[in-house]
């Protein structure tokens, strides 16, 4: 499938390129997560704002910029290229589910402006055999939620409950949990305040293409400067006297590498594309995109190590950014044996 941007797709992309080589390049990106702190730049994060960014798929009406999954996706790749430090994703999804409740103009807006942090709590526990405890009721939220991302950062956030879905006030009860990727930031969350009452669960659904067609465009970012890296460096390395990317042995895998990634790229803009037409195969194609890409990901991360050698392990390269924000993509928006399985029931409905 040949995918072309429209000239307003290519202008935001180059938008976005630009954007981020000044205000937050993989340098900076590493020195915000190394920094410890929030975990990303409450100043960038304004000028998100103000350029739209934040309102980026939200309708006109709530004062967004209407754009659809494709532009999403653009800018998630770009993203994904310089590991950018933040819930962007997040917060959009939790707007996208605001706005989707009819409820709560005003909490949308904040969003938007950059005034307002608000992400989506729903893991209940960290094993299976754990038992969830959240609730509401009178007004007020309680019991425990996990693994919810910048939820010391957040103002607001967004409470599955078997009562439905709830918005709660912060300041909350956050407590770090420890992850594979230092630049991430995740929480567990005790809730005992007030909340009020958004919708049914059912809500989080409609959010679900297009958080799977975001994961897998930062997935694609990852694999394009992954990719990017190992060819340089097989030009730059040199052993009895010639570059390592003369041996063939390395030169089928970086093949293996760009083919990986173009057939990401084409999962995830198909993916985008099926979803901003609608069309009956939307869901799988989303869940495809994000399986495959997030999978790509790690793959294409882990054979750049390789080919960087004893430096791929140093904490002075950039490799290992992109290697955890792949893996933790595995595992957050959609864990890939979720994503799967559901695609798998899907099928077994329709037979």
């Amino acid at each position: 499938m040949k995918f072309d941007l429209s000239e307003d797709q290519q202008l935001l992309r180059s938008s976005t390129i630009d954007f981020l080589a000044t205000e937050s390049p993989i340098t900076a990106s590493r020195q915000i997560s190394e920094s410890g702190g929030e975990g990303f730049s409450r100043t960038t994060w304004k000028k998100l704002a103000e350029l739209g960014y934040l309102g980026l798929v939200i309708s006109e009406k709530a004062g967004g910029q209407g754009m659809g999954p494709i532009e999403l996706a653009i800018v998630c790749e770009e993203l994904g290229k310089v590991c950018f430090p933040g819930p962007y994703l997040d917060v959009v999804l939790a707007a996208m589910v605001l706005e989707a409740s009819g409820k709560h103009g005003q909490v949308i807006k904040d969003i938007i402006a950059g005034n307002s942090i608000v992400v989506i709590a729903s893991a209940d526990r960290v094993w299976p055999t754990d038992r969830p405890d959240a609730a509401f009721k009178n007004g007020r939220v309680t019991g425990t939620k996990y693994f919810v991302p910048f939820a010391s950062s957040a103002d607001r956030l967004l409470v599955a409950t078997p009562q439905g879905l709830v918005l709660a006030e912060g300041p909350f009860q956050a407590e770090p949990m420890e992850t594979l990727d230092e630049a991430a930031r995740f929480d567990r969350v005790l809730f005992d305040g007030p909340a009020e009452p958004v919708g049914h669960n059912d809500l989080l659904s409609l959010a679900v293409d297009w958080m799977e067609i975001g994961a897998a465009a930062d997935a694609l970012g990852i694999c394009h400067k992954a990719l990017e890296a190992s060819v340089f460096y097989s030009k730059q390395r040199q052993t009895f006297g010639k570059p390592i990317g003369a041996y063939q042995v390395l030169q089928h895998r970086m093949a293996d590498m760009l083919v990986r990634t173009e057939s990401s790229r084409a999962a995830v803009y198909r993916a985008a594309w099926c979803v901003a037409r609608g069309t009956p195969e939307a869901d799988l194609a989303a869940a495809a995109a994000k399986a495959y890409a997030v999978e790509s990901a790690c793959r294409i991360t882990r054979d750049t190590v390789q080919i960087h050698g004893g430096n791929g392990f140093t904490w002075e390269y950039d490799i290992h950014r992109y290697l955890k924000r792949a893996i933790t993509l595995e595992q957050h928006h959609g864990r890939t044996d979720e994503v799967l399985e559901r695609v798998l029931s899907s099928f077994e409905s329709v037979g």
